[in-house]
């Protein structure tokens, strides 16, 4: 692992559910990069309604010794929440965490690989229907 990568925090913000499974499900995918990845600290966030908000994880990654956050929305498209509510989050957290800088990275959306993924979501549903008797 680099030394850069020892002291970046990388904080998977997705939109937040009151169904708290599927916020399980983000954390899940979190440790699992943090797991696959080069980076030692990997957290989820929400915007709402779920815990932790961006604020709340990016003072985590601050007290934790971070000084460098990567904020990685996942998001499928480019909506009003990463438009207007993502650019407001990541300020407020710069006011707050001044000498932390603080990198947003770019949502799902136009990813090259989403329509492989896609496909393969088709080929799994394809072949449950198969499976049926």
């Amino acid at each position: 692992m680099a030394e850069s990568d020892a002291r970046l925090a990388v904080i998977l913000l997705a939109h937040g559910s009151s169904v708290e499974e599927a916020n399980r499900g983000v954390h899940a995918l979190a440790e699992q990069v943090e797991r696959q990845g080069p980076y030692r600290y990997v957290r989820a966030a929400f915007l709402e309604p779920a815990a932790p908000t961006l604020a709340q994880a990016a003072g985590q990654a601050v007290e934790a010794g971070f000084k460098r956050i990567v904020v990685i929305p996942y998001f499928l498209t480019l909506g009003l929440h990463l438009r207007r509510d993502l650019p407001r989050l990541v300020e407020a957290a710069r006011q707050r965490y001044p000498d932390v800088e603080f990198h947003v990275g770019q949502s799902l959306d136009d990813h090259p690989l989403m329509a492989s993924i896609l496909l393969g979501r088709i080929r799994e549903a394809l072949e449950s229907l198969k499976a049926i008797p």
